[in-house]
């Protein structure tokens, strides 16, 4: 619990995630925090948003808000929010492609414990139109205020499942016709060779060891991102938007070469 919140509430900290969390209108806001010495036009647009959303305002010190925020980057404003971030089930996001007509694209994390590439990779993810992210219970990062504000805010527009055993879902997803594609830095294929178009589950690993052994056996196939001389790999947060984008570009024929059908 953060100092100064009570219990069975959270904090979303930051100009653009929580002009992004009012927007949406989902989640319910208890209080709105602005720090003294705001620019007027920022407590105006704010103030309006708080009133259009029948939100409790107040105004304090900077010091009061670094204590809500845990710290001191929430840029003069933290909303406090009843209730904990809406985990959903992988079976959830599944149905949720089914919804929109389109193959699953789903992103599966494995031992990213990177609050900030976190979000930057849901940013991307909704981005880039995948149905949702499915993290592991531990030792991996889960949806705090950070990876919140490192989304600015989009997270609260993915799904974001939690799981026990990350290999054990994908062969759950292998049952149902989804096939994971491991990225790895000396992967035997180029992703953009792979068919992309299907059913996919692109899974990044941390940025210490990658992919786990287990994990990457467990996968369809282990696929690299090719790059120039002298340049060992991209952060996971990189590789995630750059796999995204070429699935996208796949899926919404953006022209290129015709990928070949790689899955066994």
């Amino acid at each position: 619990m953060t100092a100064g919140r009570p219990e069975g509430q959270r904090v979303v900290y930051g100009v653009n995630p929580v002009r992004e969390l009012l927007g949406d209108g989902a989640a319910r806001v208890e209080e709105l925090w602005l720090a003294d010495g705001l620019r007027a036009a920022t407590v105006a647009e704010f103030a309006r948003l708080a009133a259009e959303r029948r939100t409790r305002l107040r105004r304090a010190p900077r010091g009061r808000l670094d204590q809500l925020a845990g710290g001191d980057g929430h840029q003069g404003v933290v909303a406090v929010v009843a209730g904990a971030f809406g985990y959903v089930g992988v079976e959830e996001i599944l149905a949720a492609a089914e919804a929109s007509g389109a193959p699953p694209l789903l992103v599966l994390l494995d031992g990213v414990e990177d609050p900030q590439h976190l979000g930057a990779i849901a940013r991307s993810a909704v981005a880039l139109g995948a149905h949702g992210l499915v993290i592991p219970r531990d030792r991996a990062a889960g949806v705090t205020p950070a990876a919140i504000k490192a989304s600015a805010g989009v997270i609260g527009r993915c799904r974001v499942a939690r799981v026990t055993n990350l290999s054990r879902t994908i062969e759950e997803l292998k049952e149902r016709g989804v096939w994971s594609v491991a990225l790895a830095a000396d992967g035997d294929r180029d992703l953009a060779a792979l068919d992309l178009r299907g059913p996919t589950a692109l899974v990044l690993g941390g940025e210490g060891d990658g992919v786990r052994p287990l994990v990457r056996r467990t996968c369809d196939h282990a696929c690299r991102i090719p790059m120039a001389a002298g340049v060992e790999s991209l952060s996971v947060s990189a590789a995630g938007a750059v796999a995204l984008y070429e699935a996208a570009r796949q899926r919404g024929g953006g022209g290129g070469e015709t990928v070949v059908d790689l899955r066994p």
